[in-house]
């Protein structure tokens, strides 16, 4: 039964930005968001603000909140010995409703959804106002992808979730996770019309803003979710024909400074410190979350990190099984104590040269209380760090879709019985290996797709997790004294909500 929700916590007045200053801001500022009701509504420049005033609420995503998104895969585990308790109890499958991470991925990303909705409302007027209808609708567009992205990331998290489609929060309801991607599925099919037929990056307007390729990747994602694995090659086939992606050619420099906006990205949270030694950064994230507590870099006054995100061991021997050295070095960092865990196992008593605590870019990890290992796909070689930026991480942009997932999720897709729509399996998986340095493959099978999307894109937005939960797999899962079982595979509501929303309860 379909139940309205009264959400106290989620007054929120209409917030969009008024300024036609801010229309000529690059879409890695952060602006100031104004509610007066004294606008313009003829201004197309208006209305780019409005725009702008959505991706600014997009991007503005907590430390706390992606990490925890992240944590519950095998590929990765949580730094111990630290504060954050109920952060590495998470990792575990014991989860405490009480715990503040949950409360902040809900709470703030649902006001983030509301912000966009509104947003959705306010360009309305600009539309009656006389503002070119077409723009209009393709900018309308590119706030329902944002939305979708954020309803779809929540969905995963907690399964039967609010479904968010008016400011009006007498009328917000209660949805299943496959009432959640049905929605976006076909939130998707009506904005891509409207969205630009190019890359990110080729954007003139708003540099690696939405195009109609982010729409078909988050309708490929939630159509995988449902297992409607012929929507998910038709989406993603649309893509790979497209000719407009490529895989950007130096995996290890991809998540660092030169792979900002690369060809690979179809969607990715953009953060600068403008070049500048001072003041303050444009909506930067803090990488420190993911660093290493300990490390000597070669520029001596660069920051160390928290060391709360860990590479596990089980995805480092996976890796080592199959000699793969480019995206080992570049998503693992190791410690000398890593190195002698490994070496532990027989099966890894000598290791490759290459398996080094010093980075290719002459940074050494050192041992840690927290963690053995450290997330490379969140670090930034201190000599990447703007001169006189000592912070961890600064400056680095935070992928969230890029090409190599389409690809996999095309092979998956095919290899699970979809009609090919743009190759075989076997052609898209080959390109994803051969940047990695490894041979060819003649055909493939699901498993060995499953196996290419661990190594390639472990540690990245919980796709490992979810990608298991969607199969069932609770014996992956089970690592290192873990128990995985279907009926965790949602987080709780936050109490926090509970107390707050009463469909919850029910």
């Amino acid at each position: 039964m379909k139940r309205s929700i009264y959400i106290k916590t989620f007054l929120l007045t209409a917030i969009f930005a008024l300024s036609s200053s801010s229309c000529d801001r690059k879409l890695d500022e952060k602006m100031e968001l104004d509610s007066s009701s004294s606008f313009d509504y003829t201004s197309s420049e208006g209305a780019k603000g409005a725009l702008v005033g959505a991706y600014s609420s997009f991007q503005d995503m907590g430390w706390e909140q992606i990490p925890l998104i992240s944590v519950l895969g095998d590929d990765v585990n949580a730094g111990g010995a630290g504060d954050q308790a109920a952060f590495g109890d998470t990792d575990k499958f014991v989860y405490d409703n009480n715990y503040w991470m949950y409360n902040s991925l809900w709470a703030v990303w649902y006001q983030h959804i509301l912000q966009i909705t509104t947003q959705i409302n306010q360009l309305e007027k600009f539309k009656e106002g006389g503002v070119n209808p077409a723009l209009i609708s393709q900018y309308q567009a590119e706030c329902k992808v944002m939305s979708a992205f954020l309803h779809l990331e929540i969905s995963r998290m907690w399964g039967k979730v609010i479904l968010v489609e008016t400011p009006d929060q007498t009328q917000l309801k209660l949805k299943t996770k496959e009432e959640i991607m049905q929605w976006i599925s076909s939130q998707m099919d009506a904005a891509i019309p409207n969205l630009p037929d190019m890359r990110p990056n080729q954007r003139t307007d708003i540099r690696g803003g939405i195009t109609k390729y982010t729409a078909l990747a988050i309708k490929a994602m939630a159509n995988l979710e449902l297992k409607n694995y012929q929507a998910v090659a038709d989406a993603t086939g649309t893509i790979i024909n497209s000719g407009k992606f490529t895989l950007y050619n130096d995996y290890y420099e991809l998540f660092k400074t030169p792979g900002k906006l690369a060809d690979e990205n179809l969607l990715e949270v953009q953060y600068s410190d403008l070049g500048v030694a001072s003041g303050g950064n444009s909506m930067n994230h803090l990488w420190a979350f993911y660093g290493p507590t300990s490390w000597t870099p070669s520029v001596s006054s660069a920051t160390a990190g928290w060391g709360f995100y860990e590479p596990s061991l089980k995805y480092i021997k996976f890796m080592l099984n199959r000699n793969e050295q480019k995206r080992l070095v570049t998503n693992v960092l190791f410690t000398p104590d890593g190195i002698t865990k490994i070496k532990q196992d027989p099966n890894f008593a000598t290791l490759p040269s290459w398996v080094s605590n010093v980075t290719p870019d002459n940074d050494q990890i050192n041992n840690s209380v927290r963690a053995l290992f450290f997330s490379g796909k969140h670090y930034l070689p201190s000599n990447q760090l703007t001169p006189g930026r000592t912070d961890y991480g600064s400056n680095k942009n935070y992928i969230i879709t890029r090409y190599a997932e389409i690809l996999l999720m095309y092979a998956e897709a095919v290899a699970r019985g979809a009609n090919p729509t743009a190759g075989t399996a076997a052609s898209a998986v080959n390109l994803v290996r051969q940047r990695a340095g490894l041979s060819t493959l003649s055909s493939v099978t699901a498993d060995q797709v499953m196996d290419e999307k661990y190594a390639e894109l472990g540690m990245e937005w919980g796709i490992r997790y979810f990608d298991m939960v969607r199969l069932g797999n609770t014996a992956a899962l089970s690592y290192d004294g873990r128990t995985f079982t279907m009926d965790k595979q949602f987080l709780p509501y936050p109490l926090a909500q509970v107390d707050k929303i009463n469909a919850l309860n029910k």
